[in-house]
């Protein structure tokens, strides 16, 4: 209920965007997981076709980033934001009836560029009118977001069992109904004009020194979050011989996030400066890596004898996932309010940008990593993935806390950490 009366505090586009963001989520994972069976089974196209599919899905969303923030800046985001949504679900449109390659290829493209245009577009919308109310904000953001997570695959599985054509419109007319809700309530607001051009707006983010730093230390972040869908998962059905036990880490999580994330942002905002917040939470993402670490180590090999046997053996994923949503929790929402403040308001589209886009680089080069552990651990060192996250999120949290220490997070003005926790 607080949750609830706290989203009524804020003006009525933010919070049509919070519901928006658990649309987009929704609308996005009953779709893309089951894009590649599809594409595989149903229209018996060569794994290599779908890989390249999926990967300019992919390359369209990443490599775009920077202009869809830079149009943000430059021509709205309200616009930039409308434009994201109608064009994923025109693309999403053509994977309903859409079988040939090209068109295929076209609603990839599509899709990936409506994430470019409209993730950093919604961010530099919220961080503008919330105000001071920034990580606030940013958290329920996450509440809504993770709620659209766990509710996407499902409604998708549900969706699936008529055929993937109906999954493809229910999620068209998802993002077609955010679509007119954005143009009947998204306030029109002016845009003063820019004196510069956009790649000079492009170099001066890009030299940014501090917020390069900044973005930099925060690999592990990026790196780690996507362990949800990688390590995680795979530890989930090593330990106990079932695949089905997969979805019970998605349900904790965003559990955890329902519950927690608006307290813990109240919380740790009135009490930790910005750089011990996300140094702690970075710390704790990857100190939770080390509970399936031992436990891949001791667990015994055979698939457990019961029902009881298989949810003691998957305990001590639960704990990681857990850990890790505590983690993203207490860093997360610190690490969106801050972004705006390297560049201000003029530039935060821009700056937006630059971080998904190495957010993107980054999560892809981390799984990269961790894949290759995870295939040179097996079977004599099982250990071995869960304990590099460990590694990972520990150098994060140690560089995001000597940039909080050489060159300040955030504004200038920011106080060191002097509070207790």
């Amino acid at each position: 209920m607080k949750t609830w009366r706290l989203i009524r505090t804020y003006p009525l586009a933010v919070q049509v965007l919070l519901v928006n963001q658990l649309g987009v989520n929704t609308g996005f994972y009953l779709l893309i997981p089951y894009l590649a069976g599809y594409l595989g089974h149903d229209l018996g196209m060569s794994a290599a076709v779908v890989g390249v599919i999926l990967g300019v899905r992919n390359l369209s969303q990443q490599g775009l980033f920077l202009v869809g923030g830079s149009a943000a800046d430059r021509l709205g985001a309200r616009g930039v934001i409308i434009a994201g949504c109608a064009l994923r679900a025109v693309g999403f449109g053509l994977f309903a009836f859409g079988t040939s390659v090209p068109v295929l290829l076209g609603a990839s493209v599509l899709s990936g560029l409506a994430g470019a245009l409209f993730n950093p577009a919604v961010r530099a919308y919220l961080a503008t009118e919330a105000g001071d109310r920034r990580a606030e904000v940013f958290s329920l953001f996450n509440v809504f977001a993770n709620t659209g997570m766990l509710l996407g695959p499902l409604l998708g599985s549900a969706l699936l069992l008529v055929n993937f054509r109906l999954s493809a419109v229910i999620a068209a007319v998802i993002f077609a109904l955010l679509t007119v809700a954005q143009v009947l309530v998204l306030p029109v607001r002016r845009v003063e004009r820019s004196g510069t051009s956009v790649l000079t707006d492009w170099r001066g983010v890009l030299t940014d020194r501090r917020f390069l730093a900044f973005t930099g230390a925060l690999t592990g972040m990026f790196a780690l979050q996507n362990q949800l869908y990688l390590v995680l998962p795979m530890h989930a059905e090593q330990f106990t011989g079932s695949p089905a036990a997969v979805s019970v880490i998605f349900l904790v999580s965003t559990a955890a996030s329902l519950l927690l994330q608006v307290r813990i942002t109240a919380r740790f905002s009135e009490r930790w400066s910005r750089g011990r917040s996300i140094t702690t939470g970075l710390a704790l993402m990857g100190g939770s890596f080390a509970v399936t670490a031992v436990a891949a180590s001791l667990l015994p090999g055979a698939p457990p004898n019961s029902p009881g046997e298989a949810l003691l053996r998957l305990t001590p994923v639960l704990v990681t996932a857990f850990g890790l949503s505590v983690g993203v929790m207490l860093a997360q929402p610190f690490v969106y309010e801050l972004i705006p403040s390297f560049g201000g308001t003029a530039l935060s589209g821009t700056y937006f940008g630059v971080f998904y886009l190495a957010s993107g680089l980054t999560a892809a080069a981390g799984n990269a990593l961790i894949g290759w552990a995870t295939d040179l651990a097996a079977p004599s060192l099982p250990w071995l993935p869960s304990a590099l996250c460990v590694l990972i999120g520990l150098a994060s949290a140690l560089a995001v806390l000597a940039v909080h220490r050489r060159t300040g997070i955030g504004p200038r003005t920011e106080e060191p950490a002097c509070a207790t926790s």
